[in-house]
């Protein structure tokens, strides 16, 4: 797998955006052997381009018009140590992959009718307004042999979010499925930090949780948060920081220090029930899952990004156990690609400066290509993320 090429460009016009991109890109593939021609391309744009993109869609494949394309918008984009927010902006990568070692898939071409295509993994876009998505999700992770999804709900700040699979799509689903023969590595990070050791919901009616550890939920969430119902605008203000981890009980991610395990999903703490001293949290809960209240936490997530980072490197490099031996190593996969989609409320404005977490990547990797956006929740295996990262690589040959 030779090195992807990548570009991206900002712009009010999008056609001026479109040309400079692709001239960037035609740049770097003209150094390249004949044979490395392009077979798929990844396209994200920011919203403001939202009423443009069936114009930029069709533009991209008259230029290139043998690469299958898949992509989303969001409200911020995402390249190699750079992001792009609140401005008209998109950012293109292209792989020269085998073509039998992909698929695209979509409503209008489900992957269910691939031939005799294996699906081992699957880059997927959803949009956030489809009913079940989460049950949608955990159908298409049945359909591949690892499980393993990775990708992002489209966003944008007013209008329709749209995602790309040779085609622009609202609603459900779409993205490509790679084959085995593909090395890829696929991380998440969190960002948000325990503020309370986990329970056990031991009573719970729909998103209500009624009883952490036999004991009133709010109760729980008094002593784990340190709130003081008796002062509203202090706990009002502090409840809007706090968030819940869920996982679903059979192991115990929630305890590791300091952090949360990647089986944990944060979710909002929605109301509270004086009551029956319960609390709401947004999303469907059943007793035996285990909770933890949590807080997002900038200095926690950039540690968590650098973690996924060298656990990533780390696979990529030689076993250390033939040096220990004196037997030569062999070279180090190079990253032929990268694709980066975080979250919406992550960025800039959580890690503290303008392409913070962009550069945190691009510290720990290199200067690889790279292009992904800022999601309105994250997917990685067969889960449905928010406030998190999800790093995948293309490992070279």
């Amino acid at each position: 797998m030779t090195p992807f090429v990548q570009a991206h460009a900002a712009d009010a016009d999008w056609q001026a955006a479109l040309r400079r991109a692709a001239a960037q890109i035609d740049r770097q593939l003209r150094e390249r052997p004949a044979g490395d021609a392009p077979t798929l391309g990844f396209l994200y744009f920011t919203d403001a381009y939202v009423a443009h993109a069936p114009a930029l869609l069709a533009a991209a494949q008259a230029h290139w018009p043998r690469v299958a394309w898949v992509g989303a918008s969001g409200v911020g984009i995402a390249a190699t140590g750079i992001e792009y927010f609140g401005e008209p902006a998109l950012c293109l990568m292209l792989a020269a992959l085998p073509r039998e070692s992909f698929r695209v898939f979509s409503g209008a071409q489900p992957l269910s009718g691939a031939g005799g295509f294996e699906p081992h993994a699957a880059l997927v876009h959803a949009d956030p307004a489809t009913p079940d998505l989460e049950e949608l999700v955990v159908e298409m992770s049945r359909r591949t042999r690892s499980g393993y999804l990775f990708g992002g709900l489209a966003s944008a700040h007013a209008g329709s979010a749209l995602h790309i699979a040779n085609g622009l799509y609202e609603g459900g689903l779409s993205g490509v499925a790679f084959a085995p023969q593909l090395n890829l590595v696929s991380r998440v990070t969190q960002g948000c930090q325990p503020v309370g050791p986990p329970r056990r919901i031991t009573a719970a009616e729909g998103n209500v949780v009624l009883a952490l550890d036999e004991a009133p939920a709010l109760d729980v969430l008094v002593a784990d948060t340190g709130v003081n119902l008796a002062r509203p605008q202090q706990t009002l203000s502090r409840l809007r920081e706090t968030m819940v981890g869920l996982n679903e009980g059979d192991e115990d991610t929630l305890s590791l220090a300091g952090s949360f395990g990647v089986d944990t999903r944060v979710r909002h703490l929605v109301g509270l029930d004086p009551g029956r001293h319960a609390i709401a949290i947004g999303d469907n809960v059943r007793a035996g899952m285990q909770l933890a209240f949590c807080s997002r936490n900038p200095e926690a997530a950039r540690r968590d990004l650098v973690r996924i980072c060298s656990e990533i490197r780390e696979e990529l490099e030689p076993e250390t156990e033939a040096l220990a031996a004196g037997a030569p190593a062999a070279e180090a996969p190079r990253i032929a690609g990268a694709l980066y989609i975080s979250c919406a409320g992550r960025g800039g404005p959580h890690f503290g400066a303008p392409s913070a977490e962009l550069q945190i990547v691009r510290r720990a990797l290199g200067d690889v290509p790279l292009v992904g956006f800022f999601a309105g929740g994250e997917i990685a295996r067969h889960h449905l993320y928010g406030y998190t990262g999800v790093l995948t690589v293309f490992a070279a040959d």
